[in-house]
This record gives C-alpha cells, sequence and structure tokens, in this order.
C-alpha cells in the first residue's frame, strides 16, 4: 500500500464512514476531529500530538496510521467500543470524564 493509499483510508474513516455510525451507534462523539484524536491517541497510547508532531497524517509512521485505521474498522465492526478508546484518549490528556 502507497502512502497516498494510506493516507486516503485515514481520511475516509473520519471523515465520511464514523460520523454517520455515530449518530445510528450513539457514539460519543461524531465530528471528524474527535475521531481522528481518538484513533491516534490509541494508536500511540498517549496524547498524540506529543508523539507526533502536526499534521499527524504527514508526520505519523506508517505503523501509526495503519494502527489507527485498524481501530477505526475495528470500532465500525463492533470489535472495539469506541466509548472505551474515547476514554482512554481523555485520561491520557487529562480530562476527567463522569461515570
Amino acid at each position: 500500500m502507497t502512502r497516498s493509499d494510506l493516507e486516503g483510508q485515514w481520511f475516509a474513516l473520519p471523515r465520511d464512514e464514523m460520523p454517520d455510525l455515530a449518530k445510528v451507534r450513539g457514539w460519543p462523539v461524531h465530528l471528524d476531529h474527535c475521531c481522528q484524536r481518538i484513533l491516534l491517541d490509541n494508536a500511540v497510547g498517549a496524547k498524540w500530538n506529543e508523539e507526533i508532531p502536526a499534521p499527524a497524517y504527514r508526520n505519523a509512521e506508517d505503523a501509526v496510521l495503519e494502527k489507527a485505521i485498524a481501530l477505526g474498522r475495528s470500532a465500525i465492526a463492533s470489535t472495539k467500543d469506541l466509548a472505551e478508546l474515547n476514554h482512554n484518549s481523555l485520561a491520557w490528556r487529562g480530562v476527567a470524564k463522569a461515570a
């Protein structure tokens, strides 16, 4: 897969695929940049912009984008819980989330 293909998949997930599903599934977020945050944070295991210079799509290693895409695909397939991934992301950012 070329870098261009990888970036195309990366943008298609949060811009086209995930927002429509968010409404149907009651996900905690529906905006593309929120989905990107969640997927990237979970791909690196930290606040992504502490690990990758912005813009992430250009500066992340292929393996990071591939992992973020896989997480997005897993959320779409309901094998990963986007709410849990969001909780992880917020914790890495020091944002308290009420239970």
